[in-house]
C-alpha cells in the first residue's frame, strides 16, 4: 500500500463535524454527494423513547445477562442509560451520539446487545467471559431529540449551577448560541458542543479564569452530560483499576479516499492528543505513565481489518485515518487517553442534515463490524499482536477528490 500524506487543510475544528462538502456527483461505488436542496428525513433512526423500550426488552430478555442503569440525566432531565454485559476483566467502554445527529453508533450498540444478551453461542459466551462492555447509548438525549450536534442548555444555566463563573471573561467557546450550526437554528435554544466538556484531570472544578478557552485546551465538565460519562468512567476504574478500551462512535462530512473520487465510508483515528513523551506533548507529561498509544493504534487496525476482511470491491473496502497530529484534551477520547485507556475514534459518513437515513443499513453495518473486530480482538488478546507501525498506512482522508 502507498505511502499517503495527511491532508493538512483539515482544520482541528473538523473533528466530530461536517465541514461545507461540495454537491458533486461521484463515480464511488458507495454512492453520490448528498443534494443541498433536499430536506433527508430520519425517521428510520430509533428515537429516545424507541431506545428505552428497546434496552429495556433486551435487559428482560437477556436472563440476566445485560443489566440497565439510569447513570444520570440530561440538562432537559431525561435520563442517560448504560448498559452492561459480561463478566470478563477487560472493561470497554463504548457511548454514541455525543452528537445528537449522529445516530448509527446506537443502532450498532442495540444490535451487539441484543446478540450479546440472547445468543447462546460460544462466541458470544466467550465475549461474556473475557470483557465486561459498558455501553452509554445516545448519551446526549437532548440533542437527539432536537436533531442537531449540541444539547440544550444556556451559559445562564451553567452559571447558576457554578456560581464561580459568573466573572469569567464570556461563555466556552463551544457554546452554540444565536447561530445557525449544520442547517439547525440555535436562536433562542442554545447548546454546548458537549464533546469538548471533558478534562483530563477527572476531578476538574470549573474556574473562571479557564474560560472562553479553545479547542486545545481541556474543557470543564459543566455540562451534565459530560458529567455522566465521566462519572461512569470514574466508577469504572475503582471497581476495575483501569478502562481498557473507550470507543466514541461519531459522525463526519463526506470526504475522499486520499488520491481517488471515492467516498469514504468510515475513518477511524488513534490520535487525539500528542504523546506526553514527545516534546510538544510535555504539558500532559503527568500523564505520561498511562498514555498508550500503541494499543490505541492496534486497536485501530482491528476495526480497519475486520472492515477489510469483507472484499475488497466491498464499500466497506473506503475506511481511511482521520486527521492526525490533533491536540483536543477537551474531547472524551483526549482525555480517556491521557488516564491510560486504549481509544478508537468512529466517524461514519453524513450527518442527519446530509444523508438522513439513507444508507442506514450500510453505515450501521460499518459500525458493528468495527466494533466487533476491536471487540474480539481483545476477546482473544490477538489485537496486541498487530503491528502498530500498521495503523500508519491506512490510507488518509482528503477533502477534495483526487488530491
Amino acid at each position: 500500500m502507498k505511502k499517503n500524506k495527511v491532508i493538512a487543510g483539515l482544520s482541528v475544528l473538523a473533528l466530530c463535524t461536517a465541514l461545507a462538502t461540495p454537491t458533486l456527483a461521484t463515480n464511488s461505488p458507495n454512492g453520490k454527494l448528498y443534494n443541498e436542496n433536499q430536506v433527508y428525513s430520519v425517521k428510520g433512526y430509533t428515537d429516545y423513547t424507541q431506545m428505552v423500550n428497546r434496552l429495556q426488552q433486551i435487559e428482560a430478555n437477556s436472563q440476566g445477562r445485560v443489566t440497565l442503569e439510569v447513570v444520570g440525566q440530561s440538562n432537559q432531565g431525561r435520563d442517560i442509560y448504560q448498559a452492561r454485559v459480561g463478566t470478563g476483566e477487560k472493561v470497554v467502554l463504548i457511548e454514541s451520539e455525543i452528537h445528537g445527529n449522529e445516530s448509527t453508533g446506537t443502532e450498532a450498540l442495540l444490535s451487539i446487545l441484543q446478540y450479546l444478551g440472547s445468543s447462546n453461542s460460544p462466541d458470544a459466551q466467550k465475549i461474556r467471559e473475557e470483557i465486561t462492555l459498558v455501553t452509554l447509548p445516545k448519551m446526549n438525549p437532548d440533542a437527539s431529540e432536537l436533531d442537531r450536534r449540541g444539547n440544550d442548555m444556556s451559559w445562564e444555566e451553567v452559571v447558576a449551577a457554578f456560581p464561580q463563573l459568573a466573572d469569567a471573561a464570556g461563555p466556552a467557546w463551544n457554546y452554540y448560541n444565536n447561530a445557525i450550526i449544520q442547517d439547525r437554528d440555535y436562536n433562542g435554544r442554545p447548546g454546548f458542543d458537549v464533546n469538548r466538556d471533558f478534562n483530563p484531570d477527572l476531578n476538574y472544578v470549573p474556574q473562571a479564569s479557564d474560560f472562553p478557552g479553545n479547542s486545545s485546551k481541556a474543557g470543564w465538565y459543566i455540562t451534565p452530560e459530560s458529567q455522566t460519562v465521566r462519572d461512569v468512567y470514574k466508577s469504572l476504574q475503582a471497581e476495575f483499576g483501569k478502562v481498557d478500551v473507550f470507543i466514541d462512535l461519531h459522525h463526519q462530512g463526506q470526504y475522499y479516499v486520499e488520491g481517488t473520487d471515492d467516498l469514504v465510508t468510515m475513518s477511524l483515528s488513534a490520535d487525539f492528543v500528542p504523546d506526553p513523551d514527545t516534546p510538544v506533548g510535555a504539558k500532559y507529561a503527568q500523564y505520561a505513565d498511562n498514555y498508550n498509544f500503541e494499543f490505541s493504534k492496534q486497536l485501530n487496525l482491528a476495526a480497519y481489518n475486520a472492515l477489510q476482511s469483507l472484499g475488497e470491491n466491498s464499500p466497506f473496502n473506503n475506511i481511511t485515518l482521520y486527521q492526525q497530529n490533533l491536540d483536543l484534551p477537551g474531547t472524551a477520547l483526549g482525555s480517556f487517553a491521557l488516564n491510560g485507556s486504549g481509544t478508537v475514534l468512529f466517524e461514519v459518513r453524513g450527518q442527519s442534515h446530509t444523508l438522513g437515513h439513507k444508507k442506514k443499513g450500510q453505515l450501521v453495518k460499518a459500525v458493528e463490524t468495527g466494533l466487533y473486530g476491536i471487540i474480539n480482538g481483545v476477546v482473544d488478546g490477538s489485537v496486541e499482536q498487530l503491528d502498530a507501525s500498521d495503523y500508519d498506512s491506512i490510507p488518509k482522508t482528503a477533502y477534495r477528490p483526487g488530491i
